[in-house]
């Protein structure tokens, strides 16, 4: 069982914290991030609609993901656990005419608080940093409403990815900052589906992402031996 408060490594959030006022530089450290922010723009409206959806996207940084939900029409909710992304995404914000409601918590101590289930939970690139993944899944379950949607994209625990994320994306072409990925913390797409089961969810959609760092290109695909995004519905 992960207690409130527990499911946190302070590391990383250091880690990405010190990279918070670059996070909106397409050259910078993230720029894989916004690379495939399309791509999981795209899998996001086509799985779940946007219009009108009250919405909360876990792990949000500095608010790449959730400025493009709110231009889309959805009513967006922003946690992350670092000060300092939460501070560049509201700065962001309010240059960008979006209304998103940015909060510093953890997806456990926010669906302990919070009132009024969304109809939407999207948890991007995040289960890789935490140390109890499966916690982390349970939270997002927590968070919607029954028949709710719940949306993953990691990072699948093969060779392949090793190769891609790690060597050439943090190494050998520096799209990404280095440290910024542990392979032991890579998730299967079997054991992703398993922890949704036992929080209460259904898989409804597996789909791959492929991104080429030296091309700095995404798109969606068949394959997960590398990205991949998972749709489910909480029963």
């Amino acid at each position: 069982m992960t207690c409130l408060g527990t499911n946190i490594d302070h590391r990383q959030v250091a880690f990405f914290s010190q990279m918070a006022e670059r996070w909106w530089d397409p050259a910078g450290e993230l720029a894989a991030l916004h690379d495939i922010n399309p791509t999981r723009l795209a899998y996001v409206q086509q799985r779940t609609g946007l219009r009108g959806r009250r919405i909360v996207d876990v792990g949000c940084g500095g608010g790449l993901l959730s400025e493009s939900m709110a231009l889309a029409g959805g009513q967006i909710t922003g946690i992350d656990m670092s000060p300092a992304a939460i501070a560049v995404a509201r700065r962001h914000m309010q240059g960008s005419d979006q209304s998103i409601d940015y909060r510093v918590a953890s997806a456990e101590t926010h669906a302990a608080a919070c009132q009024e289930p969304y109809d939407v939970a999207v948890c991007m690139e995040l289960l890789e940093h935490v140390p109890h993944p499966e916690g982390l899944v349970k939270a997002c379950a927590q968070l919607v409403k029954p028949d709710g949607d719940v949306i993953f994209a990691t990072v699948n625990r093969t060779a392949f990815a090793f190769f891609l994320v790690i060597l050439a994306a943090e190494y050998l072409f520096r799209i990404i900052g280095r440290g910024t990925h542990t392979y032991r913390r890579f998730v299967k797409p079997q054991e992703l589906a398993r922890w949704g089961r036992a929080a209460g969810l259904k898989v409804v959609d597996l789909t791959g992402l492929r991104y080429i760092p030296f091309l700095r290109h995404s798109a969606l695909c068949r394959s997960t031996v590398m990205n991949y995004m998972i749709h489910f519905k909480r029963l």
